[in-house]
């Protein structure tokens, strides 16, 4: 039989009283409610260490097997994210002119968005999110990892999550397909770039869409 106690240790859990505990469900729904893309960015310095904490935030998201499938490789120089821009905006160029549905063009036009994407090299800092289809070990031997998509995918919400709640505003950008990124961060083919997070502080004047979101009755149901 094996001995879990050389593999497993005790969960450490703070458990709340009820009241703190809607108090802090509340706090936290109250934050995220502010939560907007934005898509006009202030050229204004972050922190590095700010953007540390974030993505260790997100390191701590649940994953198959406990893989940990992910890489987020950050750019904050000049250079970099011009390269970003170019590669990302040529990708633009193809989906808007030609690429995309003209139902996916018309569902984007009540938000303004085309090919040029300015903000790119505006922002402090752009993070891609690499997904890893799996790792070397130390002899360079391959091991799969799993639910590799779902894990990625809950990671980017906790940074996403972590940034607005460090006061930061955020966009997520997909351009398609993004295989320029592997060759801009050197990152190799095994590993899927799904998503650039632009992060920052909003443009003076930044201005978003009116929406609405749905309600918790229509994304939800108890049974």
């Amino acid at each position: 039989m094996t001995d879990l106690s050389k593999e497993f240790e005790d969960l450490k859990f703070n458990e709340l009283t009820e009241s703190d505990m809607r108090e802090r469900a509340q706090s936290f729904l109250d934050r995220m409610s502010t939560r907007r893309t934005v898509r006009s960015f202030s050229d204004r310095p972050v922190s590095k260490e700010i953007i540390q904490q974030a993505l260790a935030t997100a390191g701590s998201a649940p994953s198959g097997a406990n893989r940990q499938p992910w890489h987020f490789a950050v750019a904050g120089g000049s250079e970099i994210k011009r390269r970003i821009r170019i590669g990302a905006e040529e990708e633009e160029y193809e989906f808007y002119h030609g690429r995309a549905p003209q139902d996916w063009i018309d569902a984007l036009a009540p938000f303004g968005t085309d090919e040029k994407k300015p903000f790119l090299e505006i922002a402090p800092w752009l993070i891609a999110v690499f997904a890893q289809k799996f790792d070397l070990d130390v002899t360079s031997k391959k091991h799969k990892n799993y639910y590799v998509t779902e894990s990625v995918c809950i990671a980017t919400g906790f940074l996403i999550a972590a940034l607005h709640n460090a006061g930061l505003a955020t966009l997520t950008h997909t351009p398609s397909p993004m295989k320029f990124l592997n060759e801009i961060f050197d990152r190799p083919v095994s590993e899927k770039p799904l998503m650039l997070v632009v992060t920052g502080y909003p443009g003076e004047g930044a201005k978003v869409p009116s929406i609405t979101r749905k309600s918790l009755d229509q994304i939800s149901s108890f049974h």
